[in-house]
């Protein structure tokens, strides 16, 4: 199998940039995940209902700042946006070590989640800007392995702080990724200016002294986009299962199984493996409509199987409990990738290219709702109801992707005519 560096040889340079710069920066994001909570509640001494409100308001702020970074990268230089956005949240994740108390954390947190998502809206855009149609999903399929490469490297890292277990080794451990997260980002600008709107290039290609022209998007708006906002919509529902994984499975496994506690890591090792090595070759095709419909459908199905798995796994002995959770999180993860695959290759192809970052934005946003109540649905459907939850979230699943599939096959046979003409007319 090629190395990282084999494969982003000889690729477009802004692929590279954002590739190497995702590469450093998970390494910093991998430390956080790792040690905030901890950090949080044995540094700080906050209590778990201090932390659960910090980052529940950071989820909400999440939302807004999606959404608003999506409308400022069609109006302003979206690789500027990605910079300034990326460079505050390198000085807020560093920030983190000067933490002293409940307010200074909620502050830090909101400045930090709002950065984040601005710099996703404004990335977003600039990949459905700077690559073809064919090419795009490709994309985004190299970022989140390189991304999941990163943080599982930064995550054994921050396990050096949690070994030596001491309010110093958080803080230089904090301050020190948020360090490295910053050098990362001054990579952004090497951008090159195509990666910006056409009526941002225009306005900034004026001649010096001569008025520049007032920047006029062209068109359609995503909230007049009746096909579209179903899609973000139901692509956020499916989205409650990254929240399976990151919180759902670890409190079942705790709480409800008689699997050891530290088959949450081996799981979380699990997904992170099979996503980079199949999260590039399963995304292939995905920019035809008709196969991210279908795609996205299989990955409910996956998704359905894994929950009925991990209800099984509370309901066996210890070493059946392990198999059984081993192989829902094989399920899971596959369910993901070709999700995510799907979900990039629509949420471009059904997206207006005069207002990809209005569309992205759009998108991210129903993402980051899904993320914000998938906990809550959790606890109120597989945690509280043990099988029989779990059979309620499968179903709400699969039904959400076999509603993006509809979508799809609706929106399939247009895509299939424009190239049928194009093919013709070349």
């Amino acid at each position: 199998m090629r190395s990282i560096a084999e494969r982003l040889r000889g690729v477009d340079p802004v692929l590279r940039i954002l590739a190497t710069t995702t590469l450093v920066a998970t390494l910093g994001r991998g430390v956080f995940a790792t040690i905030t909570v901890l950090f949080l509640g044995f540094a700080v001494r906050l209590t778990p209902a201090q932390i659960a409100l910090i980052l529940g308001v950071g989820s909400v702020i999440a939302i807004g700042a999606t959404l608003a970074g999506g409308h400022l990268a069609d109006r302003v230089s979206a690789r500027r946006l990605a910079l300034v956005a990326m460079i505050v949240t390198s000085l807020s994740l560093a920030s983190y070590a000067l933490i002293t108390g409940f307010w200074s954390a909620l502050v830090i947190v909101c400045v930090q989640e709002a950065a984040i998502s601005v710099g996703q809206s404004a990335r977003s855009a600039i990949i459905g800007r700077a690559f073809g149609s064919e090419s795009r999903v490709r994309a985004r399929a190299i970022l989140r392995t390189v991304t999941n490469v990163g943080i599982a490297v930064g995550s054994g890292l921050g396990g050096i702080a949690l070994a030596l277990d001491t309010e110093v080794a958080y803080r230089v451990a904090l301050g020190i990724a948020g360090g490295v997260f910053l050098l990362a980002q001054l990579n952004l600008a090497r951008l090159p200016a195509r990666v910006d709107a056409i009526a941002v290039q225009e306005r900034a290609a004026a001649l010096p002294g001569a008025r520049r022209p007032r920047t006029v998007l062209a068109g359609r708006s995503p909230w007049r986009d009746p096909r579209y906002l179903a899609l973000s919509a139901l692509s956020g529902v499916f989205a409650i299962q990254f929240a399976v994984g990151e919180f759902g499975v670890p409190l079942w496994v705790a709480r409800d199984t008689a699997a050891p506690r530290p088959v949450i890591s081996a799981l979380l090792i699990v997904n992170t493996v099979l996503v980079i090595i199949f999260m590039v070759p399963l995304s292939r095709g995905t920019h035809r409509i008709r196969t991210a419909g279908r795609l996205t459908i299989v990955a409910g199905l996956l998704m359905a199987a894994a929950c009925g798995v991990y209800a099984i796994a509370g309901t066996v002995p210890a070493i059946a409990a392990v198999v059984a959770l081993v192989g829902g999180a094989a399920l899971h993860a596959f369910a993901e990738i070709l999700s995510q695959a799907g979900g990039w290759g629509l949420s471009f192809e059904l997206a207006d290219p005069d207002r990809m970052g209005a569309y992205q934005g759009v998108f991210g946003t129903a993402y980051a709702i899904g993320a914000a109540v998938g906990p809550a649905l959790i606890t109120l459907t597989a945690i509280q109801h043990g099988g029989i939850g779990w059979a309620v979230l499968g179903a709400i699943l699969l039904v959400a992707a076999i509603g993006i599939g509809v979508i799809a096959r609706g929106a399939a046979p247009a895509q299939e005519t424009a190239s049928e003409a194009s093919a013709r007319m070349g």
